[in-house]
């Protein structure tokens, strides 16, 4: 193909314009690209290593005993989020009672009674 007519200085100044910022574009383009791709990586990459690491720090390594009081009946208990909570019967009272997951030292207890 020949080459088509010259091209003004001002065209020529536009067409460099265009040029740079579709440079600029195509950079930010893989710049966002490339974050996606690192924060996806990290997720993963902490979420395995929270598993294995909770899975470990949530045993505790020596015997541990909680202490509840004479004649006391547990109903039912729930684990959650570094919690454990225990519905207990003590004396015809029930009672909420919260303790640490790692180390069964006591949070809180919530005693229920009727109106």
């Amino acid at each position: 193909m020949s080459d088509p007519s010259p091209v003004d200085p001002q065209q020529a100044e536009f067409i460099a314009r265009v040029r740079r910022l579709m440079l600029l574009t195509v950079g930010g383009t893989f710049l966002a690209v490339a974050v996606v791709v690192m924060l996806i990586g990290y997720r993963l990459f902490r979420s395995g290593e929270s598993a294995v690491s909770h899975a470990t720090a949530t045993a505790p390594t020596a015997p541990v005993t909680a202490t509840l009081p004479t004649g006391a009946k547990v109903l039912s208990s729930a684990v959650g989020d570094g919690h454990i909570v225990l519905t207990v019967e003590v004396n015809g009272a029930i009672e909420l009672r919260s303790f640490d997951l790692k180390t069964l030292k006591p949070l809180g207890r919530l005693k229920l009674a009727p109106k």
